[in-house]
């Protein structure tokens, strides 16, 4: 019997849900089962929390479980996914914690629509910095967001999420984000 893990529950849910998100699965071997964000929050929310961010890079990215050339079904597979998460991460009953990535998926596509071509954009320390005090209701969150959103200035959420997460962590999240993500 396979081993259940938090990959296969995202990777079946989806199977389940549409024969068209099945077809786009990558094989076992090929998928990479690498968590980036979700080490930094709660364990009991990593299932939702890597689907949400396997949704984002069905976006902007490398996806990890799934492959699929179809601009359009790779737009619906990622919002399916960003819908799942947050369903699975609702079912904790913190409405903190849906509003902390409600904000964050607002802020990404800010930064993705103003984004210049060439300048780096500042989405993987939002969503460290999310991770990392998700559903806490901390002030400097919301403070360290908006002067990102209002200012260009990443600066007060990455050292937010360096306090509370850790250089190490922060950087290893940030390493992982860059392999998969497209800036």
């Amino acid at each position: 019997m396979a081993r259940v893990t938090l990959w296969r529950t995202i990777a079946e849910d989806a199977a389940a849900e549409s024969e068209l998100w099945a077809a786009a699965l990558l094989p076992d071997g090929k998928r990479d089962e690498v968590p980036v964000f979700s080490p930094l929050a709660p364990a009991e929310l990593a299932v939702g929390l890597e689907t949400i961010y396997e949704g984002y890079l069905m976006h902007y990215g490398r996806p990890r479980l799934f492959a699929s050339g179809d601009r359009d079904t790779r737009i619906l597979l990622g919002d399916y996914l960003y819908a799942h998460g947050l369903v699975r991460v609702a079912e904790h009953g913190d409405t903190a914690t849906v509003s902390d990535l409600a904000e964050l998926l607002s802020l990404c596509a800010q930064l993705r629509a103003e984004a210049t071509a060439g300048e780096p954009i500042a989405d993987g320390v939002l969503w460290a910095a999310t991770h990392a005090l998700i559903g806490s209701g901390n002030g400097e969150l919301a403070s360290a967001r908006e002067a990102l959103r209002d200012r260009g200035d990443a600066r007060p959420l990455a050292a937010l999420a360096a306090r509370v997460a850790g250089e190490d962590a922060l950087a290893q999240a940030g390493r992982l984000h860059a392999e998969r993500a497209s800036l």
